[in-house]
């Protein structure tokens, strides 16, 4: 149940613009949900969620990066992503991801590390990467995502 209300609530801060615990709360009973506020609060924490503004100076949580990283690590993970990637495809709710031999320990670390969170889990051989995603809709995007940092050499 957890698990499920932790992508319910990944996808309520995506689809809309939740300023505060007690919104995320209403929008999370009105899906089914009955939690208090304690576990709204936990949930955010470990969800890594953030208050980000937007340009109208409006506070709303936004999906964070797994733990403390500083964006020269972030930097670093994509370099890795990008240097040893070569194909990425989906099939329903998996990735599979190819990277040139023997360079997929690497960069199933470094999507790891990227905290992405609709990833549940990572496998890994030489060549090739299975990412178990939560859905066929989020294993598009994070294919997509992924794809962008594919550097042609």
């Amino acid at each position: 149940m957890k698990a499920q209300r932790h992508a319910k609530i990944l996808d309520l801060i995506e689809q809309n613009d939740v300023e505060t615990q007690e919104e995320l709360l209403g929008l999370l009973q009105e899906n089914g949900f009955e939690v208090t506020q304690a576990t709204i609060s936990r949930d955010i924490r470990t969800l890594h969620l953030m208050k980000s503004t937007d340009g109208n100076g409006k506070h709303k949580y936004t999906r964070g990066m797994k733990g403390v990283q500083t964006r020269v690590s972030t930097a670093k993970y994509v370099n890795i992503l990008g240097e040893s990637l070569a194909s990425v495809d989906t099939a329903v709710n998996l990735i599979v991801v190819k990277t040139y031999s023997g360079m997929a320990n690497a960069a199933a670390a470094a999507i790891d590390a990227l905290g992405f969170a609709t990833v549940v889990g990572s496998i890994a051989g030489d060549d090739t990467i299975f990412l178990a995603m939560r859905s066929s809709e989020s294993a598009v995007t994070v294919a997509a995502e992924l794809s962008a940092m594919i550097k042609h050499h």
